[in-house]
């Protein structure tokens, strides 16, 4: 599985971007995906995730209201919409998917993208 960030840039605070992530391979045996974040210092944290299936979603409490996740499995492209960004949004932002099954013999197997740089500025 091949994953490809776009969409990154420089938004002032209170604008909004719009990420993809482009998912190429094995995408069949992709069971869930999401986005990741990571600042400068920090540790790299969920942002939001959504199942292949039933497309559950769950967001970071730092995000919830402003950010929504959505894929288009037709496409194999994942979106993440970002609205209302603070300064603190600021990141690498990471694609992932994850692959569980019978062809990882049961264990996790996580897939990245290169990650896309997003910056508030203040």
């Amino acid at each position: 599985v091949q994953l490809v960030e776009s969409g990154g840039g420089l938004v002032q605070a209170g604008g909004s971007l719009r990420l993809s992530c482009a998912a190429s391979g094995s995408t069949f045996s992709i069971n869930a995906m999401g986005w990741y974040r990571q600042a400068p210092g920090k540790q790299r944290e969920s942002v939001a995730t959504i199942t292949r299936g039933t497309s559950s979603t769950n967001y970071a409490d730092s995000v919830k209201g402003r950010f929504t996740i959505s894929r288009d499995n037709a496409k194999n492209t994942m979106y993440l919409q970002m609205n209302s960004l603070k300064h603190e949004d600021t990141a690498v932002y990471y694609c992932n998917a994850v692959e569980f099954g019978p062809s990882t013999g049961w264990a996790r197997k996580d897939y990245w993208g290169q990650g896309t740089q997003v910056t508030v500025s203040s």
